[in-house]
């Protein structure tokens, strides 16, 4: 490696943690973050299956549905300014994510721009033709198969370097592990190879630091008077600058609000992590045990030490399925003895529940600000608050059925104890996630390029 290799840094700022995350952050990264790539991570384990069943109603759509917005917002100044954007926007349709980000690209005139689509991920036929069991409850997959609704494998970083390397300015990907749409411009842009466990391992550090955006300034961390974080209206996402050794500085733009910290990091970095020795990826098995956090200046704070060791013969695949559907009713009471009529509130819709024969599998019946997070044992302990709200909930075979939940609770207004209101009720059917592990020669991604010069895209 050249000096001049060993003295380059590549910088990196996360646009967005999850689907529906804050949009101006990511223009302050970049207008004012001297960002070579912005990632946005917008995919949760759910959020590909309701994907999924947007695309059945219409091919165009199965696309994040902030990814116009977004691009509009970002794409004129990150092409102005060089930054090149990578993201899993594209959902259960990359192609089409990639044929609309080229529009607005040519509305914009920032014709010659390459959006590369990278697909693969979805795994659906061959799930449903091989004899696989749920990870989770040992089931087999067979048996869920008329209720499944997407089956999508978690890709490493390789398409993504693939797209880069061939020029892309934009790539736009369906279901790719958080982690590596971070890894891959680094891979690209240091060279460094597929096997080199160890400096992939400290990437995967680097992503993962990253990936869930404003947690790692402050958001999720605050807590006043313990941890407190300034400015969090105007809350700043992360920029992480990143040597060739793979070593960060985790960071953010200066007059942004929020703070990089020793403990925002730290807590980051153990998030969602079951065990920080072997965290499997698909690029690399991570091993987070000898990482090393320090606070260089102000918000400013330097991570290395990742390690890992060779990535597994097989991959996540995260399977949805239709499990029913949850009615939910709520109403509120307020004033002198809101709780003792509250309490009468749910005995009453209990036995209503009963006496009509509504048909479910699971009942909630919550105090929300008394009960439903610790139970009644802790909510003893505290005088009595001087306003709660019922919540009654249940899972159901059928939309239908469901709905009988709610309506018993709004049948309170007339029925039952003095002062109710605000009634609220809903249904909403239930999209549930198992998990499989499938050989790799099944999942083959690639990537295809739509150019915003291409009229006919």
């Amino acid at each position: 490696m050249t000096q001049t290799e060993s003295s380059k840094r590549v910088r990196i700022g996360a646009g967005a943690g999850y689907s529906g995350d804050r949009i101006e952050p990511a223009v302050e990264l970049a207008e004012h973050g001297a960002l070579d790539y912005l990632v946005f991570e917008c995919l949760a384990e759910r959020t590909i299956a309701i994907a999924q069943q947007a695309r059945r109603n219409d091919p165009e759509l199965g696309y994040d549905p902030l990814l116009e917005a977004r691009m509009r917002a970002v794409l004129p100044v990150a092409a102005k300014n060089g930054v090149r954007i990578i993201s899993n926007m594209g959902a259960a349709n990359p192609r089409a994510a990639a044929r609309k980000t080229a529009q607005i690209a040519r509305e914009f005139g920032l014709h010659g721009l390459k959006i590369a689509a990278v697909s693969g991920d979805d795994v659906l036929d061959v799930v449903l033709r091989s004899r696989l069991r749920f990870e989770e409850t040992g089931d087999d997959v067979s048996a869920y198969a008329g209720r499944i609704v997407s089956a999508n494998a978690y890709v490493g970083a390789a398409p993504i370097v693939g797209a880069l390397a061939a020029g892309a300015d934009i790539v736009l990907t369906g279901r790719v592990a958080d982690p590596s749409l971070f890894t891959a411009p680094l891979i690209h842009e240091f060279g460094w190879r597929m096997d080199d466990w160890n400096t992939l391992g400290q990437a995967t550090v680097v992503g993962h630091l990253l990936e869930c955006a404003g947690q790692v300034t402050g958001g999720y961390f605050a807590d006043p008077g313990y941890k407190d974080v300034p400015d969090l209206a105007r809350l700043g996402f992360p920029i992480g600058e990143v040597s060739a050794d793979g070593s960060v500085i985790v960071t953010k733009v200066a007059h942004a609000g929020g703070r990089v910290t020793e403990a925002a990091c730290k807590e980051q970095l153990l998030y969602e992590i079951h065990d920080p020795g072997r965290y499997f990826q698909p690029d690399v098995v991570a091993d987070f045990t000898q990482v090393r956090v320090a606070e260089e200046a102000k918000d400013r704070v330097r991570v290395t030490g990742g390690r890992g060791s060779e990535r597994t013969g097989t991959l996540k695949v995260s399977v949805a399925y239709l499990d029913g559907c949850i009615g939910e009713g709520q109403i509120s009471y307020g004033g002198p003895g809101a709780v003792a009529r509250a309490r009468l509130a749910l005995d009453i819709v209990r036995e209503r529940l009963a006496i009509t024969g509504v048909d479910t599998s699971e009942l909630r019946f919550d105090l929300i600000g008394v009960n439903s997070l610790y139970g009644d044992a802790l909510a003893a302990r505290h005088e009595e608050p001087c306003e709660v709200r019922v919540r009654v909930a249940g899972r159901a075979s059928s939309a239908k059925e469901a709905a009988r939940i709610g309506n018993e609770v709004e049948t309170l207004y007339t029925n039952g104890p003095a002062g109710g209101g605000g009634v609220t009720k809903a249904t909403r059917e239930v999209i549930a996630v198992q998990s499989v592990l499938l050989p790799r020669r099944h999942v083959n991604p690639v990537f295809e390029f739509v150019e915003a010069s291409d009229e006919t895209a």
